[in-house]
């Protein structure tokens, strides 16, 4: 009579004794990501404050399930390293990080000035031009003629992450000629933000199609496209990446606030990227905007991210404000997917305590009672397809039986993303023949994910699901779990074991 084996990969040794034991085996499991207390993710960017391998294995360890490359700083060789590091902690603990390349996208600035800047006062007349020649009171090289040539009369023009705002008086393709409407001190390459004009500016400039390629070279899992402005400039992305990635949209600008929909759509997922955002916006429109993102989000089944100065305070202090962890918990109301840390563990003099302190905050707020409330009122009814129903059940199966987690075999990222949609109160194990898979889904809520032999037959995939769901602590013996087939393509069954 054949016997079945499951093989947790929990330490090589073990795990490769019993393989020379076995001849007629059938499965072998690598680990399963981390499993944590809660279903929210958590992203971190690595930077000079969490680059070594020891602060990124504690970080790996105390919370963090996606690591952010930032391409707007570093090099290439920086980045391999730190990417070596992720993958080398990863097999370490037999387990698959997240690992996000954000690219920097079009950077747009002033040129410079003869004594480095300048100080304008309300009510002065300004001057952006084509002319190199260093500024001076009155002007400033604008290097940048498709700004000029997209200028109208009346436009907003805002420098240096919108601290000085100018209004364009007059304009032509070689100059623009402004009042200063808010003044202050403008120095070298400060920033330029054009917040209500669509910019004939490509989303990848040759800066990012180099990062780009090195990073789908190194085998990154998500990519993260910044100041996309419309669906066209996904669409490039996608048109080079070819599948080798997943790919993020931040939405960073009020036009691609108002074209959410057809953004969201052709996206693998979106990021609330709210710092250039609530430049480029009334601050208090902000967090209108973010609760439709990720609404929106929700109702095409695409995961998101709430990003920037999350925990901002604790880049110089070990605890953050109460108004911070306000912020995050907010974002877990709402039902994101994933919340991020920026220069917090990237620069911040406390990238551990910042993690802790967030993953702290998530657990919390998934136990009180109405998080559960709001994340069920806020849930999408199923679109009119045989995946949503599928999930759908899935869902209810689970909540009315009580079960610890919901197995799913599949390699399909849509079909995961989907289940997850619905937000079920329990976790979702992802078992999947894709390694690629496996590392994509980790910014999914509440998907934990396994690799593992393609199986057909449902006792086996039955005895797979219950062996693991008890091995890895997301179940007890006399639980119930329920198991999502999706390997075959065809045919679901929803099992109560």
């Amino acid at each position: 009579m054949r016997k079945e084996f499951l093989i947790f990969a929990q330490d090589k040794i073990s795990a490769r004794h019993r393989i020379e034991q076995v001849v007629d085996w059938e499965v072998i499991f690598w680990e399963i990501n981390m499993k944590r207390c809660r279903n929210t993710k958590i992203v971190a960017t690595i930077g000079p404050s969490s680059n070594s391998p020891e602060i990124i294995e504690k970080l790996y360890l105390g919370g963090v399930d996606v690591f952010r490359l930032n391409f707007s700083h570093g090099d290439h060789a920086g980045h391999e390293k730190i990417y070596d590091i992720i993958r080398s902690v990863g097999r370490r603990h037999h387990s698959s990080p997240t690992i996000l390349a954000d690219l920097q996208g079009p950077k747009l600035r002033v040129g410079t000035f003869e004594n480095n800047k300048v100080i304008l006062e309300e009510g002065d007349i300004f001057r952006f031009d084509l002319d190199k020649t260093p500024g001076d009171t009155k002007r400033v090289n604008l290097p940048h003629p498709e700004i000029l040539e997209a200028l109208e009369v009346g436009t907003s023009l805002l420098l240096d992450d919108g601290k000085l705002r100018f209004e364009v008086l007059s304009c032509s393709p070689e100059h623009a000629e402004v009042k200063v409407v808010v003044g202050g001190q403008l120095s070298n390459r400060k920033g330029v933000n054009v917040p209500q004009v669509m910019l004939p500016i490509p989303a990848l400039t040759e800066k990012d199609r180099k990062d780009l390629d090195f990073a789908l070279k190194l085998g990154v899992d998500w990519v993260a496209l910044s100041f996309v402005q419309n669906p066209e400039d996904v669409e490039e992305a996608h048109s080079i990446i070819k599948g080798k990635a997943k790919v993020l949209s931040k939405i960073e600008k009020p036009l691609a606030v108002r074209a959410i929909e057809p953004i969201t759509k052709i996206s693998d997922g979106i990021m609330v990227a709210r710092g250039d955002l609530g430049v480029e916006m009334n601050p208090e429109e902000v967090p209108a905007a973010q609760r439709l993102i990720i609404n929106t989000c929700h109702r095409m089944g695409k995961p998101v991210i709430v990003a920037t100065q999350m925990l901002e305070s604790m880049i110089t202090s070990p605890s953050p404000t109460r108004a911070e962890v306000s912020d995050v918990a907010n974002a877990v109301y709402c039902g994101a997917d994933a919340t991020m840390l920026s220069a917090e563990s990237a620069s911040g003099q406390y990238p551990l305590e910042a993690v802790h302190m967030m993953s702290r905050i998530i657990e919390v707020t998934e136990e009180d009672p109405s998080c559960v409330r709001r994340i069920e009122d806020n849930a999408q009814c199923p679109h009119q397809t045989a995946l949503d129903a599928k999930c759908k059940a899935a869902k209810s199966a689970a909540m009315y039986s009580n079960a610890s987690c919901i197995v799913m075999f599949s390699d399909s990222f849509d079909h995961v993303a989907c289940c997850s949609r619905f937000r079920p109160t329990c976790p979702i194990i992802l078992g999947t023949s894709s390694d690629q898979l496996a590392r994509q889904a980790g910014l999914l809520c509440g998907v934990y994910s396994l690799v593992m032999k393609k199986e057909f037959n449902l006792d086996k995939l039955c005895k797979i699901a219950t062996t693991t769901a008890i091995d890895r602590k997301f179940a007890k013996i006399g639980d119930s779990i329920v198991v999502l087939n999706d390997f075959d393509g065809d045919s679901v069954n929803i099992l109560k074991i």
